[in-house]
């Protein structure tokens, strides 16, 4: 908080002048792929044709992509051109891409131009990333083949991430592209009209002329028996377009099994990063458990108020607790202080615990 002095004479006030809250930013991809130049180099996008002006050439889906991505809603991404189309060059990349706070989605089009086994390796590198990072969310593209993505998606298992099929024709490219860039638009839209909490699904898709193969309900229903539901279809509905029908992930946890649940606790975890970060310099006293949990308390609120938490009072939405219960003496003499979240996404007083530990070398969200 800051002070204003009063400037009336003869009477000294302070008045408490409100910090404004840290914006945070959501449905904003960081995309990899074959460009040049600027190999490795921080891209900030806000319009299409500012690929265009960063890079002289792009092969492969990237350019595409990211054209999917704006026409589709996406208003901000970033774009990391690598050096070329291997597992190596694809962890450089993820490395730089490390600094950027505003990222909370990747996607990796132009890996789809390779080998069965070195996309799913590098699929996996991207997953590894996510799970690393903790607050990150990939969209991945499926392989343009029934028979193969069956396989693909038995070897890739995430919380953070989720598989769409199948590709799309658009009037760009002679062939068909991999969806993930018209999705993350998808993603971005959602979340500036709804919220994170809102599934992005059933949205129809612009900028695309047709699939490169449909399936019908019955067809559906057979590839869901097959994969579990963990691949997120594009079907084609008659006078109403083309609309992504799922919203799974690819984690075999009950409660993380959705998209939009997932990206609500993600979110929750950016946020305490990025507005509760200066408490891990306070002392490990009352004063900070009762601002921690009045904190938290406030956003989970909000969160309850947004629709992203059920329940017809913030009691069967949500609790906070930070107290003396949850920081016994042998915390305190190790310096953390541990906070208990629990929120209800999907149904009320059904909560989904989380603990947040501050130390000195940061919060952490588990």
């Amino acid at each position: 908080m800051q002070t204003r002095e009063s400037k009336i004479p003869g009477i000294s006030l302070n008045n408490v002048v409100p910090t404004p809250e840290p914006e945070l930013l959501t449905g904003v991809p960081v995309f990899f792929g074959l460009a040049s130049p600027g190999v490795n180099e921080v891209k900030r996008l806000t319009l299409a044709k500012h690929f265009q002006q960063y890079f002289e050439k792009a092969e492969g889906y990237l350019a595409d992509a990211i054209a999917g991505f704006f026409e589709n809603g996406g208003r901000l991404c970033y774009v990391i051109a690598l050096s070329d189309n291997t597992l190596k060059a694809l962890k450089e990349g993820l490395e730089a891409s490390e600094v950027l706070e505003n990222v909370d989605l990747v996607c990796v089009p132009d890996i789809m131009r390779l080998a069965d086994a070195e996309v799913v390796a590098m699929q996996q590198a991207v997953l590894e990333h996510c799970e690393r990072m903790g607050d990150r969310f990939a969209i991945l593209d499926a392989f343009n083949d029934v028979q193969k993505l069956n396989e693909q998606q038995t070897k890739l298992m995430s919380h953070n991430a989720a598989l769409y099929a199948p590709w799309l024709k658009v009037e760009s490219s002679p062939d068909p592209i991999p969806p993930c860039g018209h999705i993350a638009g998808i993603y971005a839209t959602c979340d500036r009209t709804v919220g994170v909490h809102g599934a992005p699904a059933n949205i129809p898709l612009e900028g695309v002329l047709d699939l490169s193969f449909s399936f019908t309900s019955t067809e559906q229903e057979q590839l869901h028996l097959t994969t579990g539901k963990r691949v997120n279809y594009i079907r084609s509905f008659p006078g109403r377009g083309m609309r992504v029908w799922g919203v799974r992930t690819l984690s075999p946890i009950t409660e993380w099994q959705y998209v939009n649940v997932r990206r609500i606790f993600l979110t929750f975890g950016r946020w305490v990063n990025l507005n509760l970060a200066d408490t891990v310099f306070e002392p490990n006293t009352f004063p900070l458990w009762v601002r921690l949990q009045r904190e938290l308390g406030v956003y989970c609120e909000s969160l309850w108020r947004q629709g992203a938490l059920q329940g017809a009072s913030p009691q069967e939405a949500f609790y906070v607790k930070c107290d003396a219960e949850t920081n016994p003496r042998e915390n305190r003499d190790t310096g953390k202080v541990v906070a208990e979240i629990g929120l209800a996404p999907t149904i009320p007083g059904e909560f989904i615990q989380l603990l947040l530990v501050q130390s000195s070398s940061g919060i952490s969200l588990t």
